[in-house]
């Protein structure tokens, strides 16, 4: 728990020499039901970060002149740029028209409005002191989810064009004995990888400077714990995740005064944006949570937030899908699709996505150098096209799906050929190709114009056609744009990604109901930027069961289990080589949206048999796992060979409990688990699902009260490695 402080958030430490101090003329705070974020206005104007943690119901402590500083120091900014008496990493740098790089803001005006009874948005509207330069400061609280956005918009009003050379979303300032980070990292198939570190004095910064992926190897996202590391249920806990799928930079400053400066948002490597006179630019946003009760609430908070504002048809129920991809790669042919269909529909699959592989015909799509780009249907595997093959799966009661790789060509292409104007290159150095590939140029508007289209043509194929698996496959390199004029080159960053967002945007007023799953070579775009056009990530091409436990583990700090796709796949594991039981590769896959990714054709009558069955419970019970609130029990990371989640229904009636060996236990060993989330007074029937021979819990049926369930725990026989078990607890009346 965090120890009790004198001072809330500012390092206002009692120093020697001459102090000064500030007058307060207003105190302004943005709240949320159990969150406050708290900001002063002093006699000069300028704006002081007091306060973001618990809720404030009284804010006139903020008014009294309590603290001192020495000359050497200053209050916090609201906003700091680069300019005054700051020392820190600034939020804002930009240069004049007259070559000034100093920026002052003061306050001009604080607007409210109460958009409804959930949402209020505060805008502080800033002007620098001498120029004609605007910045407004945007906050948006979401009252119930316990969530504040931020992001700043900046207006140039100067005589003449000004440069803006970093622009953050947010700055964030905290004051404790010890802060301790949580990020993640990972690579293609290792996606979300934890690791957590105290913090120490200097600059700790996570970024990405890949243009497209940018969250496969790093994350936008955080989680700070004060005081000590983070714990599941107690403790204070922020997170952040910055809504933005390009180039980013999360810094955490521990200053010498040992307060803690976050400075989050677009990167500015090489990306300074040219205002001309009237010219406008907006940061993405960043997302912002506080919980005094451990990560497991700082997670709830943002899966409420997510699934009613931030995801694509948050409302719904995810289908059950089967991808082909793992099953036939590019190699497959019209009979072979429509009998994986009749396959699907025999286990009760809802959903049949047609993976890469069904297009080209100059150059087909026969491996993956060749064809993307030319997004018409390759007549020689598919001959009677899309559409028969997405009514084939309608008349055996699936929808139908397709892959699509929109922001990318092959080289060996005829979209290469006719557009190569359209490529990211500079006009001196080499196009370098990444897995066989080029990327388009989506500063383009004729770009994003195509990409608009070609989904347009996908669409018009069959109406039953309800699912596009987005996907984007390589890096940024050797950046250059035909479009972009020699003086904003380094826009690029920028405006790709609002080319892309400009594009989703279109496709979701078009085709509002249409199900987009971001895939990204696995988890390349798992951020909030572009979750609010999607339904769902595919978190990694890695679909080993061990793997995936640690990927969606980290993946569901920030995102709920129904924008997770999680499929069962084939043994050995294509990725891996590793062999693991059928049961566990469901029990492990039912904890996110559930799918297959193989051939049906390749398991046994028994193994089908047992698929038909577990797919069937899963849809019984995927409202508590889609919907439910999420309780992580056990981490992976806590080295004890197990790891334990659970789902818990709104009305708390429903429970769906998960547990996961990861290695040997010893065989006088008891494996106890301690329940959360469960009504204390309420009696639960107790019931394993997923069984094949053995079972893990000996007592099939037995009723239990949630304090009981929650205070002395589960007991369950599991002793060898890949063991898992799943039960369902009902409230019995």
């Amino acid at each position: 728990m965090r120890k009790n402080i004198l001072v809330p958030l500012i390092a206002l430490i009692f120093a020697f020499g001459t102090a000064y101090s500030q007058n307060i003329k207003q105190n302004v705070s943005v709240d949320t039901e159990h969150s406050s974020l708290v900001f002063s206005v002093d006699e000069n104007d300028e704006l002081i970060f007091r306060h973001y943690g618990k809720k404030m119901n009284h804010l006139n402590g903020f008014s009294k002149d309590l603290f001192t500083l020495s000359a050497h120091q200053n209050f916090p900014s609201l906003y700091p740029t680069y300019g005054g008496r700051s020392y820190i990493i600034p939020a804002l740098k930009l240069t004049h028209n007259d070559g000034v790089i100093c920026c002052e803001l003061k306050l001009k005006g604080i607007r409210t409005n109460k958009i409804d009874s959930n949402i209020t948005e505060t805008v502080v509207e800033l002007k620098d002191k001498v120029y004609d330069l605007f910045v407004d400061v945007h906050y948006t609280a979401y009252y119930k989810e316990d969530v504040i956005t931020q992001y700043i918009s900046v207006r140039n009003q100067e005589k003449g064009k000004i440069s803006v050379e970093q622009l953050a979303s947010s700055y964030l300032p905290l004051q404790a004995n010890s802060y301790y980070l949580t990020h993640f990292y990972g690579s293609w198939s290792k996606e979300m990888n934890l690791k957590e570190e105290e913090l120490t004095n200097g600059v700790k910064s996570i970024e990405s400077l890949k243009g497209v992926r940018t969250s496969q190897c790093e994350s936008p996202t955080f989680v700070l714990s004060l005081d000590g590391k983070s714990q599941e249920y107690e403790g204070e806990v922020y997170g952040g995740a910055l809504a933005w799928s390009g180039n980013y930079k999360l810094s955490f400053q521990v200053s010498e005064d040992r307060m803690l400066h976050i400075v989050s948002g677009m990167n500015p490597f090489a990306a300074a944006l040219a205002l001309d006179k009237g010219d406008e630019v907006t940061t993405p946003k960043m997302v912002l949570t506080y919980s005094s009760e451990g990560k497991n609430r700082m997670s709830q908070n943002f899966h409420h937030w997510s699934r009613k504002y931030a995801l694509a048809h948050g409302n719904s129920q995810r289908p059950v899908i089967l991808n082909s991809w793992e099953g036939t790669g590019v190699k497959f042919n019209e009979e072979k699709i429509c009998a994986m269909i009749d396959d699907a529909a025999s286990l009760g699959i809802e959903l049949f996505v047609l993976d890469d592989g069904w297009f080209g015909n100059k150059y087909p799509r026969n491996a993956t150098d060749s064809g993307l780009g030319d997004w018409q249907v390759n007549k020689k595997k598919l001959p009677r096209g899309i559409g028969y093959l997405a009514e084939y799966a309608k008349k055996k009661g699936l929808q139908f799906g397709l892959w699509v790789e929109p922001e990318m060509v092959n080289p060996k292409s005829e979209l290469a050929e006719n557009h190569p104007d359209w490529v990211v290159k500079t006009d001196r150095y080499t196009p370098y190709t990444e897995r066989n590939q080029w990327l388009l140029d989506l500063t383009n508007p004729e770009v994003q114009n195509f990409i608009v289209k070609t989904i347009d043509d996908m669409v018009a194929m069959s109406p039953n056609l309800t699912y596009i698996k987005w996907d984007a496959n390589r890096y940024v390199n050797n950046v250059g744009s035909s479009y972009l004029p020699a003086d904003k080159q380094s826009r690029f960053w920028y405006d790709y990604v609002k080319g892309l967002y400009s594009v989703y945007n279109k496709i979701r007023e078009k085709y509002p109901d249409l199900m987009l799953q971001a895939c990204s070579s696995g988890g390349g775009r798992m951020d909030f930027g572009s979750l609010k056009y999607h339904d769902e990530f595919w978190a990694s091409d890695n679909t080993n069961a061990v793997d995936r436990i640690y990927i969606q583990h980290g993946s569901s700090m920030f995102f709920p289990s129904m924008a997770i796709a999680s499929h069962v796949s084939t043994a050995p594991n294509h990725q891996t080589g590793m062999s693991l039981p059928l049961k566990y590769r469901f029990d492990v896959a039912m904890s996110g949206r559930f799918g297959m990714e193989l051939q049906p054709k390749d398991m046994t009558d028994k193994e089908l048999e047992y698929s038909k069955k577990a797919i069937e419970t899963y849809k019984r019970i995927r409202p508590v796992i889609q919907h439910g609130d999420l309780y992580r029990l056990i981490s992976p990371y806590d080295n004890v060979n197990r790891t334990s989640l659970m789902y818990v229904s709104e009305k708390k009636d429903q429970a769906i409990f998960f547990v996961y060996n990861l290695g040997y236990h010893e065989r006088n060993e008891r494996c106890i688990v301690k329940l959360k989330g469960l009504n204390p007074d309420a009696k639960y029937k107790v019931v394993e699902l997923n069984k094949m021979v053995k079972s893990a819990f000996k007592q099939e049926g037995i009723v239990l009260t949630g304090e009981y369930l929650m205070n002395v725990g589960i007991p369950l026989t599991m002793n060898k490695p890949h063991e898992s078990c799943v039960l369902e607890f009902t409230e019995v009346k």
